[in-house]
């Protein structure tokens, strides 16, 4: 059997110093945003209704107009420009860094896509949610809506389990959305009930997500080493290492326009390779060659159905730079 490896990364810096009583700082990262942010400004005020809020826009050296857009239509924004294309961790924690400068800090963050549309109150609704004590243990350090494709009306399965070898086969053999109805199977949660009530999950998409500031203060930064995806998923397991659980409030909700990661061959790979990087920090060597041969499994399953996301990601998987064992 694997040792259980450290949940937090030597990378992550010490505690971001800053959470207090002061707004909810409302934490964007942009590259290239420009299409999508005058929708998602004029809708923050709906959104954020009863909530005394600041927003932070952190840009990844954008090659458009939005810092522009930004400044144009929220002049009261605080803006940081990384100067590169640092990654999604590394803007929210630009963000955060700017947010903590502020007389009184904040009492809560609110990090999310700027292709996120939030309903009326949804922000108020996570920020309550934050800090009740759970029953199993623990209490909410991060609270999550219920998500909508762009219709409105298709809901998002946005809650996951914590990744495993069994997980890995039943996703391969069966597919992720069979196998998301029996917890053992599967790392997607896919049972309807799941999503009528508040429920406990190990992570969820990080497209919209309150944080509090006593998780803030636990956890630290966002972990920069994942340029892009696994780093919500890091966080969520290492806040709730450290006693703060990632809750459903399915009485909040919003709108997610989506992403390209299911049809881009770079971006599937790069999620694919980074589920097995942050498998391999928290695993031993065995299980670390276990997994990698089921996530394998799967990609070389649909490339052969003509997936070619998946074949960009099965070639990578079996690349001598893929992610193989124990750091």
């Amino acid at each position: 059997m694997s040792s259980r490896r450290s949940a937090t990364p030597e990378s992550v810096p010490a505690p971001l110093a800053g959470s207090g009583s002061g707004p909810v700082a409302v934490l964007v990262v942009t590259w290239n945003s420009a299409e999508v942010l005058p929708e998602f400004l004029a809708s923050l005020p709906e959104g954020m209704a009863g909530l005394d809020w600041r927003l932070v826009v952190a840009d990844n050296d954008s090659a458009d107009d939005t810092v522009e857009v930004v400044r144009s239509l929220a002049p009261e924004a605080t803006v940081v420009r990384t100067g590169r294309n640092a990654g999604y961790a590394a803007g929210v924690n630009a963000a955060l860094a700017a947010a903590a400068g502020w007389e009184g800090g904040f009492r809560a963050a609110l990090v999310c896509n700027p292709d996120v549309r939030m309903r009326r109150g949804c922000a108020a609704l996570l920020v309550d949610a934050l800090g009740a004590p759970q029953p199993g243990g623990g209490r909410v350090g991060i609270s999550v809506p219920l998500l909508y494709e762009e219709d409105g009306r298709t809901l998002l399965h946005s809650l996951r389990r914590e990744s495993s070898v069994t997980r890995a086969l039943g996703e391969a053999v069966i597919g992720n959305r069979r196998a998301g109805r029996f917890p053992r199977w599967s790392e997607l949660v896919t049972d309807p009930a799941a999503y009528e009530r508040d429920t406990v999950a190990d992570w969820a998409t990080g497209a919209l997500m309150a944080l509090s500031g006593e998780c803030l203060a636990a956890c630290g930064p966002w972990d920069e080493s994942f340029f892009l995806y696994s780093e919500e998923t890091e966080y969520c397991l290492r806040a709730r290492d450290l006693g703060f659980v990632t809750r459903l409030e399915p009485s909040a909700s919003a709108t997610h326009l989506g992403g390209d990661s299911q049809v881009s061959p770079r971006l599937w790979t790069l999620l694919t390779l980074n589920r097995v990087r942050l498998y391999r920090r928290r695993h031993g060597l065995a299980a670390t060659t276990a997994f990698r041969a089921a996530v394998l499994l799967r990609e070389s399953s649909r490339a052969a159905l003509g997936r070619p996301a998946s074949l960009a990601a099965a070639r990578a998987l079996a690349g001598p730079s893929a992610p193989h064992g124990a750091p």
